[in-house]
């Protein structure tokens, strides 16, 4: 790409991700010569009091474009497949968001944090992409010390807010929870509905199921997990065993993250390295009930890390919870991020 003061940027999609890319690419200040908006129609849409003006998507409106961002996530699928291709051919170096292109061999997926270097592979196609979010805020967490003991096995639990399935979700459990309130402990459960966005009731509730069953009875979520992990690290021998659950909370995934390491570390190593590393944010004080929560996370742009823990009964096993805004660093600030690894002059 070539370097420039300025660039030209298209952002596809303004569901709760392209409003969120929106929103980082001003408060980052990106270097934007012209934003371009696209949606499948033309509408007016206000984010934290800037208007934008959505243009309905076409082949066409890629022309002069530098960088497109798009938004897609899942139940989103198209946009990517039909117009990535058509921004690439004119000019355009493509970030896409969604689960299209990411286990493609020729399309690098990058978390800034951990394989910056891989962006650079984008020349072969024209795409980078993003990896799926709960996957991206363990990487986070776990690179720089994979980086230094080598990790060799990770089991991983994931408790998932509602807005990584969609404004829908979102708005099941704000509809359930207004429907439930006051009622007693045996009047939690809501009648079955067609117009649910998600499997299950929501409110009150944990379940299991993200994406749809697979190989082996594990979601795609979860083999996401497995998959994603092999390429970012350049290892397929890493075990990566995940469970992923639907929690009731808004904004905000968290993870259960046990780790096994090829070389010796202690925990205070742990702290010490996740202490300076980058996007990392260590609140480890369980003595005084600090450790990370989704509802302190919202918004922010950095992965936090505590209740790190040695297993008492393996060597080299440790336990680490991992919570990060899904919507923020889970998708639009890593691909914003991966647009200035572009635009960076080293």
């Amino acid at each position: 790409m070539r370097r420039k003061n300025k660039y030209n940027i298209a952002v596809v999609g303004v569901g709760a991700v392209g409003i969120e890319m929106l929103r980082v690419l001003r408060q980052r200040n990106f270097p934007v010569a012209e934003l371009r908006v696209f949606a499948r129609s033309a509408r007016e849409i206000d984010v934290d009091g800037q208007k934008y003006q959505v243009q309905p998507i076409s082949a066409e409106g890629f022309d002069g474009i530098d960088i497109a961002l798009f938004a897609g996530t899942e139940g989103e699928k198209g946009a990517s497949v039909t117009f990535a291709g058509e921004a690439v051919k004119r000019g355009a170096v493509v970030i896409d968001n969604g689960a299209d292109f990411r286990m493609d061999p020729d399309v690098p997926l990058v978390v800034p944090e951990a394989n910056p270097k891989d962006a650079k592979k984008y020349r072969k196609k024209g795409i980078i992409a993003n990896p799926n979010c709960s996957t991206i805020q363990m990487i986070v967490a776990l690179s720089p010390i994979h980086n230094v003991a080598k990790i060799k096995r990770i089991i991983v639990s994931t408790y998932q807010a509602a807005s990584g399935a969609g404004r829908g979700a979102v708005e099941q459990l704000k509809n359930e929870l207004s429907a439930l309130n006051g009622s007693g402990y045996q009047e939690i459960r809501l009648p079955d509905t067609q117009d649910r966005a998600l499997p299950q009731q929501l409110a009150f509730n944990v379940f299991p199921h993200i994406g749809g069953f697979a190989e082996l009875d594990y979601t795609s979520e979860e083999w996401k997990m497995v998959k994603e992990t092999h390429k970012i690290f350049h290892s397929d021998k890493i075990k990566v065993s995940a469970t992923t659950a639907r929690v009731a909370v808004r904004t905000g995934h968290s993870e259960a993250v046990y780790i096994e390491t090829k070389k010796d570390i202690s925990v205070d190593e742990i702290r010490g390295l996740l202490k300076n590393a980058p996007g990392v944010e260590l609140v480890d004080n369980p003595k005084e009930n600090l450790y990370p929560l989704p509802i302190d996370c919202e918004g922010k742009d950095a992965v936090y890390v505590g209740r790190i823990r040695k297993d008492p009964f393996v060597k080299n096993g440790f336990w680490l919870w991992v919570v990060s805004d899904n919507l923020r660093k889970g998708a639009a600030l890593n691909a914003v991020q991966i647009a200035e690894l572009l635009i960076a002059k080293k």
